[in-house]
């Protein structure tokens, strides 16, 4: 499970997931981010860093750009955590189901 912290690292901090959603409607370089957000071209890079080592974005070389994409595969663990706790709710949601039909009072 140590392989999934740099995910959920990256996903902790809202400015990271405003840029997911951002590259969700289409890639953009560094520049074309940090025109939707009041910080620094450096900062912006240093999200798009967390964000590549989370394995939630891809970075091509386009000439002497860089181009940011998501990665939907990047999003596994992510999914594989949230599937294990709802089967986990599944399983005792059906066992305190089980429970109180047993204990009902026959008519």
């Amino acid at each position: 499970m140590i392989t999934e912290q740099p995910t959920f690292k990256a996903l902790a901090d809202p400015t990271r997931r405003e840029i997911l959603r951002q590259l969700a409607d289409s890639d953009m370089t560094i520049a074309q981010v940090s025109n939707n957000f009041d910080m620094t071209r450096a900062a912006v890079k240093k999200h798009l860093t967390v964000l590549s080592d989370g394995g939630l974005i891809t970075v091509r070389t386009r000439g002497r750009e860089r181009v940011n994409a998501l990665n939907p595969e990047g999003f596994a663990p992510v999914r594989d955590w949230l599937v294990f706790f709802e089967q986990f709710w599944d399983d005792r949601l059906t066992d305190l189901k089980s429970a109180i039909e047993k204990n009902q009072p026959n008519d």
